[in-house]
Parts: C-alpha cells; structure tokens; sequence
C-alpha cells in the first residue's frame, strides 16, 4: 500500500503533473529567481511587479531583499485564492517563502560582486524569465501584482495587460527616489528581456500539462 502511494507521488502523465513534478519546478524555478536578482542586485537594478516594490524597499529601508518580496506579497495571497483557486495559491505561497529564504542564503554561498549594468539586466531577466516559465508551467507564481490585474479586470472591466503597465510604470516612477536614470534605463532593459522571455516561451496552446 505504502510502495503504491510513493509510486503515485512520481507518476505523470502528459497532461498532469505528479507531486513530485510540481515539487521539483517550484524548487527549479524559485533557484533561478533567486540567481537571477542576485544578478540584478550586484548592478544594483530594480525590477517590475512585486519584485520591483520589494527592491524599492530593500534600497530605501537597508532590510534584506528576501524580507521585503515575503512582505510585499502577503496582501495578495486572498486574491489569489479568491481568482485562482487553492491548489494555484499554496504552490504560489511555497514559491514565494523558498524564494524569500533562498534571498538570505545565496548570497552567503554564491558571491556575485561588481555586475556591469547592461549585462546585469540581459542575464538577469533572461535567468529569472526562465525561473518564472518553471513555475508557470506548475500553475504557481511569484508576482501579486498580475493577480491583482486580473481580479481588477473582472471586477472594474480594465484590461489586465494595462493594469499591470500602470503599476510598472508607477513603480518605475517611485525608481527615481533611490536609483539614477542609467540605472532605472537599464533595468527596464531587464524588464524586457524577462517579458520576452516569457512571451516567446510561454503559450498554454504548447504546453497543457496541469
């Protein structure tokens, strides 16, 4: 009984994940999240979404940046329930909380000093494009703000996609508080490679595995 339960965790199938095939991809994509805004930490880049607030945080305040992402996203945890359902919102929690953890450590182990800005935001998006993909493809998240756009759409009737533009830019506003302007250009560089990454690779018509 018990050797068929644990078989059970490991089986798949091509369209459904086992547990321990959403295991592994929360891992996966939360481990190159952290690699990629470590990235963008060492040229001192910000970002969009929660991730951009939790850097804002992080420069104005001096708190870990790991601290900040945990924080910033516990108001949308409700908003993802209520949009997404409960299976979508404790793999999204899980993602969050490893990434938020995997902040304090890496840095201890991995030492990324001086990154040229340029190179910060073309690798850094691409790294944490890729993380994102890993855990979209497991129906989990790391971004509140894209959940927000949608609940706002289904409440208000606003496109989601310029939802999320006006929170982005307003946080690219908020940017000129604690960076300079080659910095906050460069790191809409990052933004774009990260949305590219995500654009291309990313179509539930390619990959309808749940």
């Amino acid at each position: 009984m018990a050797a068929n339960a644990f078989t059970g965790l490991l089986n798949s199938s091509a369209d459904r994940h086992s547990l321990f095939d959403d295991a592994q991809g929360i891992v996966a994509g939360s481990m190159l999240a952290v690699l990629g805004v470590s990235l963008l930490s060492g040229a001192g880049l910000l970002a969009g979404g929660t991730a951009g607030l939790a850097f804002l945080a992080h420069y104005a305040t001096g708190f870990s940046f790991g601290l900040c992402f945990f924080a910033v996203n516990l108001p949308f945890y409700y908003l993802a329930f209520r949009r997404m359902g409960p299976a979508f919102t404790i793999k999204t929690f899980a993602a969050i909380a490893l990434t938020s953890i995997l902040s304090e450590f890496v840095p201890g182990f991995i030492g990324i000093g001086h990154v040229n800005p340029i190179a910060g935001a073309l690798f850094g998006g691409l790294v944490i494009g890729a993380g994102m993909l890993a855990l979209f493809r497991h129906r989990a998240s790391l971004g509140g703000i894209g959940i927000l756009a949608l609940y706002i759409q289904d409440r208000l009737g606003w496109r989601a996609g310029l939802v999320q533009l006006g929170f982005d830019c307003l946080i690219l506003a908020l940017s000129f508080l604690v960076a300079s302007p080659s910095i906050i250009a460069c790191s809409v560089l990052g933004a774009v490679v990260f949305n590219l990454t995500l654009a291309i690779n990313h179509r539930k018509d390619r990959y309808i595995a749940v």
